[in-house]
């Protein structure tokens, strides 16, 4: 499976899944259709699925002329996002499978940004390490607002995403890295791997490249948000309750100027 990155509107990132035995494509969170509709042209291929993480319009914002152009694809997205996903025509819960070509990922029920959102999980295959798609639950080095869900759930979503495997590939859907590492550094500033995050990531960004995606293991050491049970984010927040130490920095984060 071929993950193409296509970066749209001011900062979201669309993907493009491509299987080449069968030359079929699937898209995850097609914010606009038209860069889509473009690699598709580019690849000959047929669009089957449109993987959708939760209902926000730069999320979903490309499904109506997606389906226009390719009628039979199906679109995915969560259970609880009953009419709010154009087109959505399966409903998933955590726990679920979902296909595409010769690969299944497992869904999991990540709510906390959403009431509702879900995350893509394609195991490891071979030597190459997993692939998430997780909209907006888990960013490079932060997580999303908290639109519609709690701390506590969050926290949990989160949880269950570091337990994936340290090599799984984290590929979020927006370009926050810098924002998100800046802040980082006002509750973590004495993490070195946190510290040598920041110099690449300032330096990739400079050369107009991609800090997406992420890995695991790379936010496992370095994103406050999945290190909430670190001393040192205790240490900052001035309480070791996990859900009111991540309530504390995701407060913080909100307020947080950059």
């Amino acid at each position: 499976m071929h993950i193409y990155r296509l970066p749209v509107l001011s900062d979201n990132y669309v993907f493009v899944l491509h299987d080449p035995a069968s030359n079929t494509a699937a898209v995850v969170d097609p914010a606009v259709a038209e860069p889509v509709l473009d690699k598709l042209e580019e690849l000959g291929a047929n669009l089957v699925a449109i993987f959708n993480t939760h209902h926000h319009g730069d999320h979903v914002g490309g499904n109506n002329a997606l389906i226009k152009k390719f009628p039979d694809a199906i679109v995915y997205g969560g259970e609880k996002d009953r009419d709010r996903i154009p087109h959505q025509q399966v409903f998933l819960k955590g726990g679920d499978r979902v296909t595409f070509g010769d690969h299944a990922a497992e869904v999991f029920f990540v709510p906390g940004h959403t009431y509702a959102h879900i995350a893509y999980y394609f195991p490891a295959v071979g030597d190459q390490g997993g692939e998430l798609f997780c909209g907006d639950t888990l960013f490079a080095g932060g997580c999303g607002r908290l639109f519609e869900g709690t701390p506590a759930q969050m926290l949990e979503s989160l949880n269950q995403l570091r337990q994936l495997p340290d090599d799984t590939r984290v590929w979020c859907a927006h370009e926050y890295t810098l924002g998100n590492l800046k802040f980082a550094l006002t509750v973590d500033g004495e993490n070195p791997d946190l510290q040598e995050r920041m110099v690449t990531a300032t330096a990739m960004r400079q050369r107009g490249e991609s800090t997406v995606p992420s890995t695991i293991g790379l936010e496992k050491r370095t994103n406050p948000f999945v290190r909430w049970d670190a001393p040192a984010i205790q240490r900052s927040a001035g309480i070791d309750i996990p859900d009111r130490v991540f309530a504390r920095i995701r407060g913080q984060k909100d307020n947080f100027a950059g």
